[in-house]
């Protein structure tokens, strides 16, 4: 299995190298009256890559804290190879060979990647002889399928390889079970089969046992072994990947509830675009700065028909975020034309009244609301000053809470009430709340980012059904999505844009993944802007 077992162990477990056996026993985690996790026990197997699948907040990365040392469960057990553990901290789980890649990026910016690969292995000598340390880290790329500059700082890198340099550090210290949370968020769909691809190569090599995180089915089916279900806190599934579906799944996710439609199923069937539809939003020779002076958006052009859903693809940092500012008046727009049916349109609120322009930002609590009004208040911002919320510039109260508690009703928002201040709400209720106000009336143009990261299954469920209505109705609607399953489900036609630029574009129906991966990738280094 490799080199022989070090002296040093921990409960009389030595660091040697191999795949580790990993068991939860009734493992049981609170946060005061809340229990995150309620007696999950869990198995999975030496050698192999055991995927945890589950909504937010159903316990997933509560598991895997109390594995990788940084929380303690109150009750049950955890069994590394078969022997119970104390696993108090990190370094505990480190001496154990227990290694974990976390969804945000843990690099030092001013470092090189050579400087972040030997960090990790948190003893650096005073003094390093970087001659036989370069030839040991390169030896060392040559084992891996990535290339990475080892003079290059994380600043200078694309979010892809900035993910591919948090695995190799773990890699690097050579762990006997590698957890990973949600590795392939920002990644193309090449880097991340190119990523799970070698994980998998890792964990069938006797090496290293994998445990990952993660929301996407086509990843579970394509590269895991097993894969648990974890619903409210429990472990409610344990299956072979070769004995299940997407569909399976999603339900064990859910439970009890319909699942409307699992991601991974290409576009809704629906009428097409009428030919001759009119353009509801046309962008021209767009640029726009981004937040560190340089430009973000390099005179980019699109258009949205009426009835037409248009997905924009990209890896982020691709100038997405600014494109969204730009069009919805939160970025100052250095030069190009907005039109919505046919008028100029330069975001301000008069204008959005008229020409019935409505947006879903990204992160809502922080772009469409403001946390301490209530909920009453927060559906109210759009129309507060105009007839029946307002009659002769006296604002009816009753009124707002009343409509209010109609759309609670109908969005399904779990709220103490509308009075209740919108901060606290879960994201997936904050997100219900500004769709019923965003979507309430006649809608010529909606602008979506994003619309449901981070939200559980049957929110997302909801809320893309309601973006397809918006399109039924006649609705243009402009969705920019990091998930590109998402727009090959929703979109009638994909966009690619890579460093502010649209290089790319195809109807949904003809759209090849690996082909939008490509123009994702763009075949050189990406600008984080």
């Amino acid at each position: 299995m490799g080199a022989a077992p070090s002296s040093h162990a921990i409960g009389g477990l030595p660091a040697g190298s191999g795949a580790l056996a990993l068991d939860t026993y009734e493992l049981t985690k609170r946060f005061g009256d809340f229990t995150a996790m309620d007696r999950v026990t869990m198995r999975v197997e030496p050698g192999t890559v055991h995927a945890l699948l589950g909504e937010n907040g159903a316990g997933k990365s509560t598991l895997v804290k109390c594995v990788a040392g940084f929380q303690r469960a109150e009750e049950g057990s955890i069994l590394i190879d078969g022997r119970e553990q104390d696993i108090a901290n990190p370094i505990v789980a480190r001496a154990l060979g227990i290694g974990m890649v976390y969804q945000h990026f843990t690099l030092a910016p001013g470092m090189t990647v050579a400087e972040n690969l030997l960090l990790a292995g948190g003893k650096t000598p005073a003094l390093i002889d970087w001659k036989r340390k370069r030839a040991e880290l390169e030896a060392f790329l040559a084992t891996t399928p990535f290339s990475l500059d080892l003079d290059v700082r994380p600043s200078e890198l694309a979010a892809g390889e900035k993910q591919k340099l948090e695995l190799l550090k773990q890699l690097y210290l050579k762990p006997r079970l590698l957890i990973l949370d949600e590795p392939t968020s920002v990644l193309t769909p090449q880097e991340a089969d190119e990523v799970l691809g070698h994980v998998r190569e890792f964990a069938r090599s006797g090496l290293c046992t994998v445990l990952i995180i993660t929301h996407k089915f086509r990843e579970v089916m394509a590269y895991a072994d097993s894969v648990t279900v974890l619903r409210r806190g429990k472990a409610v599934h344990h299956c072979r990947v070769a004995d299940t579906s997407p569909a399976q799944l999603a339900q064990a996710m859910m439970g009890g509830e319909q699942v409307a439609s699992s991601p991974a199923q290409g576009p809704v069937d629906r009428k097409p675009v009428a030919t001759g539809a009119p353009i509801a939003l046309k962008v021209e020779g767009l640029k726009a700065q981004g937040d560190r002076g340089t430009l973000a958006l390099h005179e980019l052009s699109l258009s949205v028909r009426a009835g037409e859903i248009l997905g924009v693809a990209g890896v982020s940092g691709n100038g997405q975020r600014e494109l969204v500012e730009a069009l919805v008046g939160q970025r100052p727009r250095l030069a190009g034309k907005v039109s919505v049916m046919g008028r100029p349109y330069a975001a301000h609120r008069a204008e959005n009244r008229e020409l019935k322009v409505r947006s879903l930002p990204e992160e809502p609590l922080r772009n469409a609301c403001v946390g301490d009004l209530s909920v009453a208040e927060n559906m109210a911002l759009r129309d507060f000053d105009q007839p029946p919320l307002s009659r002769g510039g006296v604002l009816s109260f009753p009124y707002w809470r009343s409509r209010a508690r109609e759309w609670i009703a109908e969005y399904g928002v779990k709220t103490r009430g509308e009075g209740a201040p919108i901060r606290s709400l879960s994201g997936g209720n904050v997100q219900r709340a500004v769709l019923a106000r965003e979507l309430a009336g006649d809608i010529n143009v909606l602008i979506a980012a994003n619309p449901v990261f981070g939200l559980d299954f049957a929110a997302v469920a909801e809320i893309h059904s309601r973006i397809v209505q918006v399109r039924e109705k006649g609705g243009a609607v402009l969705l920019v999505s990091e998930d590109l399953d998402e727009l090959l489900e929703l979109a009638d036609r994909i966009v690619v844009m890579s460093e502010g630029r649209i290089v790319f574009e195809t109807s949904a129906s003809g759209a090849e993944r690996h082909v939008i991966g490509a123009h994702m990738g763009g075949g050189h280094h990406e600008v984080v802007a």
